[in-house]
């Protein structure tokens, strides 16, 4: 009798600060495609970009990500790109994931822009090979040109892209580290649990920056 094959998500990027979109795409995808688990992936950073003014440590975006997946029995963190040299390449992270499970079929979740600039990544055709590439679709994104995009890099790379079909969220971590500069709100923009992690470290705040600063040029 062959054993099901586990299909498992992924859902990469530096979440600084993890927020509300990024939870919504990972649960989306998770019952879209009918996937057992979702894995929350923290991208390591270099060690000459750790502890950079106005971001979260390695350590903070870690434990944010696990306050806000806390509670979700299907999503799962994982820290196997959070090594020594603080980064690694996503073919690398991929194939050593197939050959520690070869029973597992992964799908990485990317945003729609992602989708134009995958070709810059490296060795995209070892990541076809490897995943199977989740696309949301935005609203703002015509589906026409989305789906020559998916067309041309399916036939390039042998690869599989599907569409995730997701409504506009416009929020973004970037965003949200400016609302901490100007003491802006994050509430229903990022979990509860988020929030205040952030605020109990002041995170982001705009005079930890400064203090930075002054630190860096002698002031």
């Amino acid at each position: 009798m062959e054993c099901k094959r586990k299909r498992i998500g992924i859902m990469g990027g530096t979440f600084d600060p993890i927020h509300m979109g990024h939870l919504i795409l990972g649960e989306k995808a998770y019952e879209q495609f009918s996937l057992d688990q979702v894995l929350f992936m923290p991208a390591g950073n270099p060690p000459h970009k750790r502890n950079r003014a106005g971001r979260a440590s390695d350590e903070q975006r870690v434990e944010m990500v696990r306050r806000a997946i806390n509670g979700n029995p299907h999503f799962a963190l994982s820290l196997i790109e959070m090594n020594e040299e603080g980064y690694t390449y996503t073919y690398r992270t991929l194939e050593n994931l197939k050959k520690e499970h070869p029973d597992t079929d992964y799908y990485f979740i990317i945003g729609a822009d992602s989708l134009f600039s995958f070709e810059t990544w490296m060795e995209p055709g070892r990541i076809c090979q490897a995943c199977t590439l989740v696309v949301a679709v935005r609203n703002h994104m015509p589906t026409t040109k989305l789906c020559m995009e998916v067309e041309r890099l399916t036939n390039k790379y042998q690869g599989c892209f599907l569409l995730l079909d997701m409504m506009n969220i416009d929020v973004s971590s970037q965003l949200l580290r400016q609302w901490c500069r100007e003491d802006k709100s994050l509430r229903y923009y990022a979990p509860d649990s988020v929030i205040s992690y952030i605020e109990e470290n002041h995170i982001y705040h705009r005079g930890d920056e400064i203090e930075e600063r002054s630190k860096n040029h002698g002031i």
